[in-house]
């Protein structure tokens, strides 16, 4: 695994695009901070960058230096979460050294998920920040479950494609989304 995710690393790093295995299903990714790699995800999904999209985090800590203020209620969803499920944050941090600003929604929201699968943990806090993880088909199409429904317009469109043993764990489902607000809101966008 560790030589998978170096290889992944040196990809985004240099401002890529991976296709890899996560807890749900297979995503498209790039490094959430360099705005270049963001848009070319949005051009390989043929998706409109005013949709955002749900980024990976290792963990509480890393979503505290990306997001303005936690919500307590977030923070308990994580802590009792075992499936896995996306939050979307309010306050998003965009600029230099923080989100690139077309990975949030219009209303400064964010949405992050702590992966509940070893690889995407390891990969992502060995970027030390955020990873886009959006699904890996072409926008409106049928998402993918497996690594062998992926379209070949996807497979030749990304920089680097992780090896596809590593999906043995993902749940075949996207996560479900929670939106919360600092006032205790709480809204289900996807069960």
């Amino acid at each position: 695994m560790k030589e998978s995710i170096q290889q992944a690393l040196e990809v985004l790093r240099k401002g890529g695009i991976i296709l890899y295995p996560t807890d749900t299903v297979w995503g498209i990714g790039c490094d959430a901070t360099n705005p270049d790699a963001v848009a070319k995800v949005y051009e390989i999904k043929r998706r409109a960058d005013s949709k955002s999209l749900v980024l990976l985090a290792s963990d509480i800590d890393m979503i505290c230096r990306y997001v303005k203020e936690i919500p307590e209620m977030a923070i308990q969803l994580v802590e009792v979460n075992d499936k896995p499920m996306t939050i979307i944050y309010p306050g998003a941090v965009t600029g230099q050294h923080a989100l690139a600003p077309n990975t949030v929604a219009e209303d400064g929201t964010v949405g992050i998920r702590i992966p509940m699968m070893d690889f995407c943990q390891q990969l992502v806090a060995r970027l030390g920040r955020p990873l886009v993880s959006t699904s890996a088909n072409i926008s409106g199409e049928p998402t993918p479950k497996n690594y062998s429904e992926i379209s070949e317009e996807i497979r030749s469109a990304v920089d680097h494609i992780v090896d596809p043993s590593f999906e043995k764990g993902a749940t075949g489902h996207s996560s479900s989304i929670i939106k919360v607000g600092l006032d205790y809101s709480i809204e289900i966008i996807r069960k």
